[in-house]
């Protein structure tokens, strides 16, 4: 059993509404999005942690294994509560679609989580790495190795390349969360998000916000350059604008049905309850 499309567009353009006042509050907005960036790097560090042994070994089951692990990004973000870019390029273009909030807001909710998730990316892998966590730092170790090789994989993919991974990875976490708020259960919420996010980690395609924690993490170790994370972030974010909030956000918009007028106070976002505001709603968190 699953919500119907226009039902669930309507909770996801309330919920850009909520945003939209959420950002408001900049600490604690900017604190929500860290925790999200956070979260992501818990699941590229688990990833790497695990897959090592597989990748040094060489076996074809490497990209299978990182697949299976990283699911726990969105099932912290979901659960948690937490504001991450790459879902917000979906809602807030829901929500300018059926006019819940105008481009001015759009701008600030996506620029306060990525900045947020930043930070949070590089704070979280700074402890990992101060903590020895992948490595004693000589770069002996496999998961070392396999932080070298995936940032310097990602660093001669051309800029092309990248835009169009990144598209790709977003449509299937946005996809990931759009199932999620049809799905009416728990078990079924986290089947689906866990089947998206296995398929984009394992075909290889680019995450704005993983790419922030694992950059990182080849910068502590010295195996990489801010410059590089920088480079690759100009790429991955339009793509990932591209793919979760065009094809997915207002593609389900448009498939949802015509939208409708709305007008006067109707049109402004009102102030989020208690209970939008710390993320309890299953769809408050991405």
């Amino acid at each position: 059993m699953a919500l119907s499309l226009g039902a669930t567009l309507t909770e996801a353009t309330g919920l850009a509404a909520a945003k939209s006042q959420q950002v408001r509050h900049p600490g604690r907005y900017l604190f929500a999005s860290a925790l999200a960036g956070a979260y992501v790097g818990v699941a590229v560090v688990l990833l790497i942690a695990v897959s090592a042994p597989f990748a040094a070994a060489g076996s074809p089951a490497t990209k299978l294994v990182q697949g299976a692990v990283f699911g726990i990004a969105l099932t912290l973000v979901v659960f948690a509560g937490a504001e991450l870019f790459t879902g917000n390029a979906m809602y807030l273009l829901q929500g300018f679609y059926a006019r819940t909030v105008r481009w001015p807001a759009v701008a600030l909710v996506w620029v306060g989580s990525l900045v947020g998730n930043l930070v949070g990316s590089m704070a979280f892998a700074a402890l990992v790495h101060g903590g020895g966590t992948l490595g004693t730092g000589d770069g002996s170790s496999s998961t070392e190795t396999l932080i070298a090789s995936m940032t310097a994989g990602k660093a001669a993919a051309s800029g092309p390349q990248l835009l169009w991974r990144a598209v790709l990875c977003n449509m299937l976490v946005c996809l990931a969360l759009w199932m999620g708020n049809r799905a009416t259960n728990d078990m079924a919420k986290l089947g689906v998000m866990w089947w998206a996010l296995l398929a984009f980690i394992a075909s290889g395609f680019e995450h704005s916000v993983a790419n922030m924690t694992i950059f990182s993490l080849g910068v502590f170790q010295g195996s990489t350059t801010w410059v590089e994370l920088g480079r690759n972030l100009l790429w991955t974010v339009p793509g990932n604008v591209i793919g979760g909030g065009l094809l997915v956000g207002l593609g389900y918009a448009w498939l949802a049905g015509p939208r409708q007028p709305v007008t006067g106070d109707a049109a402004i976002a009102t102030e989020p309850t208690p209970r939008e505001r710390v993320g309890e709603v299953v769809a408050d968190a991405a």
